[in-house]
């Protein structure tokens, strides 16, 4: 069977950011299974308009391929004054049928919120773009401190709770899309 690509989008872009950290943490609880191929999608890597224009740049073209040739995804994001960052907004606006009937899980990171907020809201996004968000989310306290190798057994439990969801939502929808291509 061929591996689910499954693309970690890491939403924050600014200076000091933590995202990558968290990041790079679920990245290893996702290398554990053999039966996932995980890319990183960092939005600091793509050299963005500052508008959006009337031609889609380089930076915006190589973006909605990564989004294209994923399975699944797992955005990353910080919870910013009860939201999610602007920069990862334009992002995900720069594709659209590309997240067509596809999954969707978070991890999201906050002092005290987990980052729930910013879920939230992302969920109302992905779902008006046609995507399926998985429904359990790891939500990380900075208060309590970055995830480590050794974290608790609950971030871990999560992790591998999304990762199962994710799984199982992606294989059966890039069976359907193959069977029966989506339509909106």
């Amino acid at each position: 069977m061929t591996p689910l690509r499954i693309a970690v989008i890491i939403g924050s872009t600014r200076e000091g950011r933590v995202g990558d950290r968290v990041a790079g943490w679920f990245i290893d609880q996702a290398a554990r299974h053999d039966d996932l191929a995980v890319t990183v999608v960092d939005l600091t890597e793509y050299d963005f308009p500052a508008s959006y224009p009337a031609e889609p740049t380089a930076s915006i073209r190589a973006f909605v391929r990564e989004v294209g040739r994923a399975d699944a995804f797992v955005v990353v994001t910080p919870e910013y004054n009860h939201s999610f960052p602007a920069p990862l907004k334009q992002a995900i606006d720069y594709a659209y049928d590309e997240w067509q009937a596809k999954p969707v899980g978070f991890v999201s990171y906050g002092c005290r919120s987990t980052g729930l907020h910013a879920v939230h809201q992302l969920r109302t996004v992905f779902t008006a773009l046609h995507a399926m968000t998985v429904r359990d989310v790891v939500g990380i306290d900075l208060l309590a401190g970055e995830p480590t190798p050794q974290c608790t057994d609950e971030l871990r439990r999560d992790a591998s709770v999304l990762l199962d969801q994710l799984r199982w939502w992606g294989l059966a929808l890039r069976d359907a899309r193959a069977a029966r291509p989506y339509v909106s």
